[in-house]
Formats: C-alpha cells, sequence, structure tokens
C-alpha cells in the first residue's frame, strides 16, 4: 500500500490506502511540525504513524507534506530522517502548500496559494519547472495570514485606546475576543508571558467581520491581504512564464475557505488584471488528498486508481 501524510501547525493527517486506491486507514493525530518540536522528534513521530497505518502491510511508497520544510535544506534533513526510519525505497517529502496544490487541481501548469495562519504559495509548470518561497515570515519578505492580521488588528486597537489613531471598531473586538477590560491589559498579559503571541492569530476572522460590517481600519486590512495573495500567484505565473496561459490558482486555508465577500473579490479582480486568463479555485477537500495522490502517482499506479482514491474519500 500507499501512506501519505500531511501536517500543518495543530494537526496531522494519515492515510493508507491500496495500490488500487482503496481507503484503508484514515486518522488525525497532533502536530508533528519539525519547526516546534525539531526535525528528528517529527521524523520519530511520523514514522510510528506511518507504520501504524500500514499495519504491518507492504509499503510501497511513502508521501510527508508537512508545513515546516520550507528550504532546501530542511527537506533534505527530514528525507535522510525517514530514509533512516527504514519505511520505504520510494520517498516524497515537501513542504504541505505542495499537497494542497495537487488537492485542489491536476493541471500541470497550476498555482497554489495557501492563507490561513500564515501564507505561503507555489507554482509548476508542466516540464517540470516549480517556483516557491521561504516563507519564514517577515524575514522572508512575507505578510499575511491570520498571524499577521491578529498582530495588525491589536496594533490599530492599542492605537485607537491610546488616541494616536481614530477609532476602530478593532479596540471593542479584540477586547471581547480575549475577555479583557482594555487593550492595555491584554499587551501586559501578553508582555508578561501570561499569554501566548500565537493567540493572535485568533483574531482573523474578527477582522474578517469588521471589514465585511465597513470598519475601515479592518477593510484596509483584508484589502492588503488581497493584494498579497494576488502578488504570489502573479509572481508564481510570472516567474514561470505563464501569465498568458490558462492556468488555474488553487485558494487554500483557513482564510481563503471561508470565502469572505471583501477578500474574495479583491483576489478575483486583481487576479483577472494580473492574467486574465487564470482562475481561481478555491479547495474543497483535504490536502491529505493531495499527499495520497501524489504518492499513489510515485508508486506508478494507474489513473483509475487515482480516480477510485478521489471517489472514496469524497464518499467517506
Amino acid at each position: 500500500m500507499i501512506v501519505a501524510v500531511d501536517g500543518g501547525g495543530t494537526k496531522t493527517d494519515v492515510l493508507a490506502a491500496t495500490l488500487t486506491g482503496e481507503i484503508v486507514v484514515r486518522r488525525r493525530h497532533g502536530s508533528a511540525m519539525p519547526h516546534a518540536i525539531g526535525v528528528e522528534a517529527s521524523v520519530a513521530r511520523v514514522a510510528k504513524w506511518v507504520s501504524a497505518a500500514a499495519g504491518g502491510a507492504s509499503i510501497a511508497a511513502v508521501g510527508v507534506y508537512l508545513s515546516g520544510l520550507d528550504l532546501p535544506r530542511e527537506v533534505a534533513a527530514y528525507t535522510l530522517g525517514l530514509q533512516s526510519a527504514g519505511l520505504s525505497p520510494t520517498l516524497l517529502v515537501d513542504n504541505d502548500v505542495f499537497a494542497l496544490l495537487r488537492a485542489g487541481t491536476c493541471e500541470l501548469d497550476a498555482v497554489a496559494v495557501v492563507c490561513g495562519t500564515g501564507i505561503n504559495a507555489v507554482g509548476r509548470r508542466a516540464d517540470g519547472a516549480t517556483v516557491r518561497f521561504p516563507a519564514l515570515g517577515a524575514v522572508s519578505g512575507d505578510w499575511g495570514g491570520g498571524d499577521c492580521l491578529g498582530r495588525e488588528a491589536l496594533w490599530h486597537a492599542a492605537r485607537d485606546e491610546d488616541g494616536r489613531e481614530p477609532r476602530t471598531v478593532l479596540a471593542e473586538a479584540v477586547c471581547t475576543h480575549f475577555g479583557v477590560r482594555s487593550i492595555a491589559e491584554l499587551i501586559a498579559q501578553l508582555h508578561f508571558g501570561e499569554r501566548d503571541h500565537g493567540e493572535l492569530a485568533g483574531l482573523a476572522q474578527t477582522v474578517v467581520a469588521a471589514a465585511e460590517h465597513g470598519d475601515a481600519v479592518a477593510g484596509a486590512l483584508i484589502d492588503r491581504l488581497g493584494d498579497e495573495i494576488v502578488t504570489l500567484a502573479g509572481t508564481c505565473l510570472r516567474r514561470l512564464e505563464l501569465l498568458d496561459a490558462g492556468v488555474p490558482v488553487v485558494l487554500g486555508g483557513g482564510i481563503l475557505q471561508a470565502q469572505p465577500p471583501r477578500l474574495m473579490a479583491r483576489v478575483r479582480q486583481g487576479l483577472a488584471g494580473a492574467s486574465p486568463s487564470a482562475w481561481a479555485v478555491v479547495l474543497t477537500q483535504p490536502p491529505i488528498l493531495g499527499a495520497a495522490l501524489l504518492t499513489l502517482e510515485a508508486a506508478g499506479c494507474s489513473p483509475a486508481a487515482l480516480d477510485r482514491l478521489s471517489a472514496d474519500f469524497a464518499g467517506g
């Protein structure tokens, strides 16, 4: 059989299927993100989950797609770790955005943008050329996702409360979200380590809602996010020389898959201006499907097997 793994910051999905595309095992585990727990610990967890999913059966191929595998040396180190675990002679290891891309389209010329807690993008061309980004946050030029929206919301709320900026509904909304009496109280909690800065990512939907209700500050943040999504997609298309081709742009991640009207209108308008022949495809299936399809393909399975797995997945 094949075993596929797709993991982000909070969960890891594992799927085992026969070489004819029949799903045998589908499980969800906690995070195995190497940035959070280290490569060695992550490899140990994933290897354990893969072996358990296989249940003693021979494994023809293993595909592991994880958030945090951003740079070539990270992918190489993780691949070496899995090779040492002896799971299968056929190993696929890469960033989870590749699984998301395959879950959204089977087109060989395609782009994907993921916007959840963070933001990332990848593009591929039929001849094998790819475009990707380091996706390491501000140090690699990134802006977007729930983490950025949350930090920006708090920034503006703080300036509202102390008088440095005009009023925004975000000040009250942030207080309500965290159950505090003032932004100053929240700032103190973050400063003294009583709250984790990662909790700010939970404000993403607060910003989206405020924008939809006409708040100017929140609206500007959502417009900036939409422009950044278009910039990522357009850059992939330009670098792959596909701006004039009819190419699907898969949109995934919690923020995009919720399809907030203002954000989606901004993205579609911007994409039409950057590449009129491209079209947006909002992801409807979890990325683990893409990971499994890529792994079946690496094992040399037939198109019928891919179709069966897709059908079994949709039916399950």
